[in-house]
């Protein structure tokens, strides 16, 4: 059986071969660049030329932290760096889309934050800007590369559990929003920068449901203006369903993050370790129920690496290879606005599609 793991672990291990690396420019130096694109860079031994951000004083102390030489003074700077053709852009969500046009301008291959657009159609405008240019465009939904979910996507592809025909993710949390203002401000807030991530990765599993339903709401008193608690369920062709149960108002200190598969043959479940006293963390786990292989009940998988910093080598590895071979990265922005759509259906269900249980029978 260890061989069947270790063919798992192959699958899913992040590399960018040698001949695929391009110069690399990060706009942005908050606290995700610093504890997760950086050292998942430097990880994989790519090149980060240099580092750009309003803020100057921050983006010297974060490339002096990463061994960065170079700390560019404007955006102009950062776009007419010849030795640069990939830019990273790590900023707050309303700037990104117009750096997007700056970028396309000056030629540059992108790698973006999520949500990688307010709204499907700037999205599509942004995407269709770059196919014209001949860019390559991806988005950061890095979850997907997290090894613990990776693995169980492996898992579901070799047919270890059959047909997926379920999904779930349960995350039972305490965030402070605190540390981003913009997010404690923002009216729409759980599913549009939290619950994207779990929503992109069972679109890599199990493909995009035909209908969806949510609900949301908020704990009396909480710091944050927008929605903290969903309850979100995904329709998909036939009898396959996934769920979604997201409460960031846990008071009682039992945190929880789980997720389950559930297949014809077999189920796959697992912990997102990060999610536990975040940002510390702990290990991810994975085990696997297989009728295939078979196993003799729950099989755990070794995972080794978390979610910050590894799994952000993962969408700047798709893309390099995007550009070097022409495969599509798996979170090609194109693709990635049904992730986005995803999100926007969602709301639309909270906002318009209840269902009122009459009150006279």
């Amino acid at each position: 059986m260890i061989d069947r793991l270790a063919g798992i672990a192959d699958t899913v291990r992040i590399d960018v071969p040698s001949g695929h690396r391009r110069g690399i420019a990060v706009i942005g130096a908050g606290a995700i660049v610093d504890v997760a694109h950086l050292p998942a860079y430097r990880g994989l031994g790519l090149e980060v030329r240099g580092v750009y951000d309003r803020d100057s004083k921050r983006a010297a102390a974060v490339a002096e932290r990463h061994g960065i030489g170079r700390v560019y003074q404007s955006l102009e700077e950062v776009l007419s760096d010849d030795q640069v053709e990939v830019v990273d852009i790590a900023v707050v969500p309303w700037a990104q889309p117009d750096l997007v046009r700056e970028a396309i301008k000056a030629r540059k291959h992108l790698l973006c934050q999520k949500p990688f657009a307010p709204d499907v159609a700037t999205g599509r405008e942004l995407v269709d800007l770059a196919d014209a240019a001949g860019l390559k465009v991806a988005v950061n939904q890095q979850l997907r590369w997290d090894e613990g979910l990776a693995a169980a996507r492996a898992m579901v592809q070799a047919g270890w559990i059959g047909t997926a025909t379920a999904m779930s993710f349960t995350v039972d949390i305490s965030t402070d929003w605190s540390a981003w203002n913009w997010l404690v401000e923002s009216p729409r807030l759980e599913i549009m920068y939290h619950s994207i991530h779990y929503l992109d990765a069972i679109r890599s599993i199990l493909g995009d449901p035909v209908r969806v339903f949510s609900t949301a709401s908020r704990r009396v008193g909480q710091q944050a203006v927008g929605e903290t608690r969903t309850i979100s369920t995904l329709v998909f062709d036939g009898d396959t369903r996934a769920v979604l149960h997201v409460n960031h108002e846990n008071q009682g200190g039992d945190q929880r993050a789980e997720f389950r598969i559930d297949g014809t043959a077999g189920a796959i479940r697992g912990t997102l370790g990060l999610l536990y006293d975040y940002p510390v963390g702990r290990p991810d786990t994975l085990e696997v129920f297989s009728k295939v292989l078979p196993t003799d009940g729950w099989l755990a998988y070794p995972v080794t690496q978390r979610w910050i910093p590894w799994a952000f080598g993962g969408p700047m590895a798709g893309l390099l290879r995007w550009i070097a071979e022409g495969e599509t990265a798996p979170t090609a922005a194109r693709d990635n606005l049904r992730t986005l759509a995803l999100v926007h259906a969602l709301y639309g269900s909270i906002d318009h599609g209840d269902v009122r249980v009459p009150e006279d029978v």
